[in-house]
């Protein structure tokens, strides 16, 4: 089909020229001189500096006080640790040695209670044949559970009673 239609000159067939950004300015004023001895030359220490550059002291600077915050949160949480520790001991060292006594039998009672309690549906799930490992796991689980909580406030009720003595 092309070769039947009328001629192109050549300048028509040539693809059009893209455009051309003038350049008004040709001063390298502006521009950095690599040549210069100031970008070449570093003390004869470098390497052996601790900081090098300003990006590097800026970086510590952030790390030594992202350093120091951690270090203020921790020291914070643990002064409320020991406050809440001291005041559940002082609340258990004020009462009589009577109601001392009748709370670690109320937490032994509890504790036997929900053993035989797990123990009943155990063997409940056991003589219809559905005891598996995930019923057995997560009854051990909720006994470690209120084993931990009943061995903390064991470790309270101890620090009362030699505080008292």
């Amino acid at each position: 089909m092309a070769a039947k239609g009328p001629k192109q000159t050549p300048e028509e067939a040539a693809a059009p020229q893209p455009p051309q950004i003038e350049h008004e300015d040709d001063s390298t004023a502006s521009l950095i001189d690599v040549d210069t001895q100031s970008v070449r030359t570093v003390p004869s220490d470098f390497m052996e500096q601790s900081v090098q550059t300003e990006t590097q002291a800026d970086r510590i600077a952030r790390e030594e006080e992202a350093r120091t915050r951690a270090r203020e949160a921790k020291d914070k949480a643990a002064a409320r640790a020991r406050r809440a520790d001291g005041w559940l001991t002082r609340q258990l060292a004020a009462m009589s040695d009577g109601a001392v006594s009748a709370l670690a039998v109320a937490n032994f009672a509890a504790v036997l209670g929900l053993g035989s309690f797990l123990g009943y549906k155990a063997w409940g799930l056991y003589e219809r044949g559905r005891l598996g490992w995930r019923s057995v796991g997560l009854g051990v689980g909720i006994l470690g559970a209120v084993g931990v909580v009943e061995g903390v406030f064991g470790s309270y009720i101890n620090k009362s009673r030699s505080k008292k003595h």
